[in-house]
């Protein structure tokens, strides 16, 4: 076992090699929910095709030494809309088109709407979700990965332009912020109950947030963004203050991940000292595989969290030149201690169902990559 592996700090998450979550569906998983939604097999013929890849998953990520596993998102269609939906009060709805424009390329024109008090239900599928996974994955620890409490907000109340909100959370803003609180709480706690001990909160809010056309466009709609910012760090920090000190909760920003494409750009120093200053999570995961995430100064905000640099970039199967990525993390360093940095991709390999444009043995090979220089830069 090599010293980083020794290392305390490396025993609860995020790790020195460390993963996003998602990875690309198998071809015959993609088949099985096309033949799904054509009415050709039935949900029950589809559970099992995903039951049996997601065993077949789990043990390439034991295989490849991850530290975590997950389902790889499997059974979702998005990474965000399929747990959003499944809260009590939301809704998923068809539209003329996705909620941003992704560079070059167009989403499945679905999106969100509340239509009742938000709560979180132990009916929810990802229950059912999480226990298949715990129960493979055995021994090894295991990662759920969810959207973050701001998505919510952010999908039914600032990107969308005609929202109009149910009587309970009419002129009550403070309300539908409480009750998500509370959702949350219920989540977490129920994950936690269920053997979870590390749980990321996928959240592309911030990454839109540093954008300056996004940033001038929802300002001219009368947004004030500096307080939005405020108030979806006080809501992530309600949801964790209770939590439990052997469960960890960390956070990816992300500035879109569909076929490869992105729908922001710019470094985070606009979120910088609100988010890193201030949000309580146990660490971050962050995208730096391009000059779109801008430069490392905006880490000198943080404080005692973990930084997992995504500079592995997951929408390519080209393989980083190691120097260059070991260069970069040392520059990291002058503003976070190399003991708190980490190596990961800079997102999942499939954040929707289509999955990034690259082969399955790519984005193996990707991860092998991370490893030899997580073995290189820590020991």
């Amino acid at each position: 076992m090599s010293n980083h592996e020794n290392c305390s700090c490396c025993q609860k998450a995020p790790f020195r090699l460390d993963h996003v979550g998602s990875f690309l569906r198998p071809e015959r998983l993609k088949e099985a929910r096309a033949k799904f939604n054509a009415g050709e097999i039935t949900a029950e013929e589809l559970e099992r095709v995903e039951n049996e890849e997601i065993i077949a998953l789990i043990e390439k990520e034991k295989e490849l030494g991850l530290k975590s596993v997950t389902d790889g998102e499997f059974r979702r269609a998005f990474w965000h809309l399929d747990f959003l939906e499944n809260l009590d009060g939301v809704e998923l709805v068809e539209v003329d088109h996705f909620s941003v424009q992704f560079k070059d390329k167009d989403v499945k024109p679905k999106t969100l709407r509340i239509v009742g008090k938000v709560d979180f239900s132990e009916d929810h599928p990802f229950v059912k979700h999480f226990k298949f996974l715990k129960e493979h994955a055995g021994e090894t620890p295991v990662k759920l990965t969810i959207p973050s409490p701001s998505m919510l907000h952010l999908i039914t109340q600032v990107r969308e332009k005609n929202y109009v909100p149910i009587e309970r959370y009419k002129d009550n803003e403070v309300l539908f912020y409480d009750d998500v609180v509370a959702a949350y709480r219920k989540a977490l706690q129920c994950f936690y109950d269920l053997g979870c001990r590390n749980i990321q909160l996928d959240d592309t809010s911030w990454g839109e947030f540093c954008a300056l056309d996004k940033r001038e466009a929802y300002e001219a709609r009368g947004f004030d963004l500096e307080q939005i910012a405020r108030d979806y760090v006080d809501v992530l920090n309600r949801v964790i203050e209770w939590k439990p000190e052997d469960l960890v909760v960390n956070m990816h920003i992300c500035r879109g991940n569909f076929r490869s494409t992105w729908f922001s750009s710019g470094g985070y120093e606009p979120v910088a000292k609100t988010l890193f200053g201030h949000c309580r999570v146990d660490g971050f995961f962050l995208e730096y595989d391009s000059d779109r995430a801008g430069d490392f100064t905006p880490l000198r905000y943080i404080k005692d969290q973990k930084v997992v640099l995504g500079l592995i970039t997951s929408k390519s199967g080209d393989l980083e030149d190691k120097g260059e990525v070991i260069s970069r993390i040392k520059e990291a360093s002058q503003y976070v201690p190399l003991e708190q940095l980490c190596l990961s991709p800079q997102c999942g390999f499939s954040s929707t169902e289509e999955g990034n444009i690259l082969t399955i043995e790519a984005q193996w090979d990707k991860l092998k990559l991370i490893d030899e220089i997580v073995h290189e830069v820590w020991g």
